[in-house]
């Protein structure tokens, strides 16, 4: 199953902070529900794991992932992942990142595109299923991205001093909690809840 993902979103940190954060692994993995780095092979490709839980069922894919593509000028990165699931399932796919500075130049607008390609036991659940999931669990990393990144307005404006530099390089915060798998099942019903909430809202629009 071939599934295309596009996310477009603002964090409130400056285009060279995140750009420096997407460059390292471990920021990447720390923020993705489910996931583990098992391994930094060289600068531009790690070998890490995801595991989904469904219900009763886990399931956990392991692979390599690699920057084939780091450019400066563009503040864009494209990733390429691929793995294998031990039930015989396989993930392969690419995540195009690209970031621009905000209107007032003091946060940053990522935009991320996902070609990913899925097989095994994971499509029962089907592709609209899976998309909603898919949705949910870049809602929580783009927070967890915003819990490292961000500094709050108030700890920004109590020092006037703070320096340019001290800007692009915001002190290490507290790690977002981690979660050990990601859940799928508690992520399938708000994706349920909200489709009925949906037709609701279609069928007494038109009342």
């Amino acid at each position: 199953m071939a599934l295309q993902i596009q996310e477009n979103f603002a964090v409130a940190a400056p285009v060279e902070a995140v750009w420096q954060f997407l460059l390292d692994p471990q920021n990447v993995v720390a923020c993705m529900p489910g996931a583990s780095l098992t391994q930094i092979v060289d600068a531009d490709s790690f070998v890490g794991a995801v595991k989904l839980k469904i219900g009763a069922v886990t399931a956990q894919y392991q692979g390599t992932i690699t920057y084939v593509e780091k450019d400066a000028a563009t503040h864009s990165v494209k990733l390429l992942a691929s793995g294998n699931e031990r039930g015989g399932g396989t993930v392969s796919g690419t995540i195009l990142t690209r970031l621009a500075p905000s209107a007032d130049g003091c946060g940053t607008q990522v935009s991320c595109e996902s070609n990913i390609d899925l097989t095994g036991r994971i499509l029962q659940v089907g592709r609209g299923m899976i998309e909603g999931v898919s949705a949910q669990i870049i809602k929580k990393y783009v927070n967890n991205v915003r819990a490292l990144l961000e500094v709050p307005r108030d700890e920004a404006t109590s020092d006037p001093t703070r320096s340019a530099a001290a800007e692009t390089s915001p002190a290490p915060r507290a790690a977002p909690q981690k979660e050990e798998s990601i859940n799928i099942i508690g992520v399938v019903f708000k994706v349920f809840f909200e489709r009925i909430a949906s037709l609701f809202r279609r069928v007494f629009g038109r009342a």
